[in-house]
Parts: structure tokens; sequence; C-alpha cells
């Protein structure tokens, strides 16, 4: 992004520079949607063994993240009670 040291003198320099800048950021805004829209597409198998590898993979992520929670609750589980009052 290029540093301009630029001064504004009227209403309608102001007006323009603003103007440029909301196409920048819409043009910037449009490319992060593509970008992260295009993250969470699911890929298509093209092949039952794809179809099946996909699955077991989901399955092992799933399993994984299951696990990971159960860890982590049975070791920070003081952190998720409601304290006891004496």
């Amino acid at each position: 992004m290029p540093n301009r040291k630029a001064s504004y003198y009227t209403l309608a320099e102001i007006e323009v520079r603003k103007d440029e800048l909301l196409t920048e950021i819409r043009k910037k805004n449009e490319q992060i949607n593509t970008v992260w829209n295009s993250l969470f597409v699911p890929k298509k198998a093209n092949t039952k063994g794809e179809l099946v590898a996909s699955i077991i993979s989901n399955s092992v992520t799933a399993f994984d993240a299951f696990m990971l929670v159960r860890k982590l609750m049975s070791r920070y589980s003081s952190l998720f009670r409601s304290k006891k009052r004496r």
C-alpha cells in the first residue's frame, strides 16, 4: 500500500480521495470473500476410493476433536465449574 503524504485543501479533493479509498476497500473485501468462501467449499470426490478416503479422514478428524475436548475438560474442569460457596 503506497504511503501518501498528500495534503487536501478543499472538500472536493477530500471527497474524491474518500471515493477512491471506498472503491479500494470494496475490491479488497471482494477478494477476501472469494478466498474465504474457497476455503470452506468441500472437495468433491471423483471416485469411490476418494469418497471412502474422505469419509475416513472426516471421521478421524471428528474423533480427534472429541478426544481433545474430553482431555481438556478433564484437565481443566475447574475452569468450567461454578465456584462452591462456603
